[in-house]
């Protein structure tokens, strides 16, 4: 009998699999570009993930697979149609895994809730109750863990931090709302706002460094950014009782540029007491946050079944 999980995180990016143990130690992983495909060609981006996934697994049956997908997704019925993989609409992400991988049963989470499921096993978060997990990239996505369980809502779609309102007389957003966290705090709405102002760089790295060194629109686009999520993230904690917001992904790679004007506008923004107790922490994990998220979510669902 096998012990170790197999699992998968998609993006848009990048598809990585790896073997997980039961303690959440990653034994082995892969990670691979995800393949361009345009609408109408599934088959692109499936056979280049089930060529990972049985590159990594070898010849042993795992004891579960857990994939973790970007969203929108139908965990029920197995489904993905993730924003940033056109080729993906309705695309029957579940049932392909497990044509890929028999003998195992096989489980569909969303890659924020994963990321958050794992920093909380594994990595900044195995203090706290209750926590947020937010990942800050292209776009930004969340997961809870509410009273130690990943909590994934009746649709499996629950965290959605980005698309929380923050302006409602903001900019649009691609999920159809105005003035979304994402539309302000993501990296490329961050660069596009510094851009208006006269910055001239190229990207949401390259506007990191020139926060690093004081360039004042660059500090002001990433303070702008921080006061949006820190609005969203004082609403997540007043609802659910946070004990911890765990924060990840390419833009938290620039530290405390980001954490320090974060942390500043939570501390000024919060007003309720119990809230003031919570703790905003940069991710442990980095990009195995997903993977060990998805093999935790995989033994706790596997569980619950046998």
């Amino acid at each position: 009998m096998s012990s170790y999980v197999l699992a998968a995180d998609i993006g848009g990016t990048k598809l990585a699999a790896a073997l997980v143990a039961k303690d959440g130690t990653v034994l082995r992983r892969g990670e691979v570009p995800t393949p361009a495909a345009p609408p109408g060609q599934p088959g692109v981006v499936s056979d280049a993930l089930v060529g990972l996934l049985r590159d990594v697994a070898g010849e042993i049956p795992p004891l579960a697979v857990g994939v973790a997908s970007a969203g929108p997704l139908d965990p029920q019925a197995g489904t993905v149609s993730p924003v940033n993989i056109p080729a993906w609409r309705h695309f029957p992400l579940l049932a392909r895994v497990a044509d890929a991988v028999p003998g195992a049963p096989c489980h569909l989470f969303g890659d924020a809730v994963a990321a958050a499921a794992g920093e909380h096993w594994r990595g900044a978060g195995r203090a706290a109750g209750s926590m947020l997990g937010i990942v800050v990239s292209t776009g930004i996505g969340g997961g809870l863990v509410l009273n130690g369980t990943p909590y994934t809502g009746p649709t499996g779609n629950a965290g959605h931090i980005g698309h929380i309102v923050v302006d409602p007389g903001g900019a649009a957003c691609p999920c159809g709302s105005a003035g979304c966290v994402e539309t302000i705090a993501s990296g490329p709405s961050m660069v596009r706002w510094a851009t208006r102002q006269g910055w001239r760089g190229a990207d949401a790295r390259e506007l990191a460094h020139a926060a690093a060194e004081g360039e004042p629109v660059a500090l002001a686009a990433f303070d702008r950014g921080a006061d949006a999520l820190a609005m969203a993230i004082i609403a997540v904690a007043a609802v659910c009782d946070l004990d911890q917001v765990v924060v990840g992904g390419g833009v938290a790679a620039a530290g405390e540029v980001l954490f320090a004007p974060l942390r500043r506008a939570v501390a000024e923004r919060t007003s309720l007491e119990f809230v003031r107790r919570l703790h905003v922490d940069p991710a442990a994990l980095g990009r195995d946050a997903g993977l060990v998220g998805a093999a935790r979510m995989a033994l706790l669902s596997t569980a619950r079944t046998t």
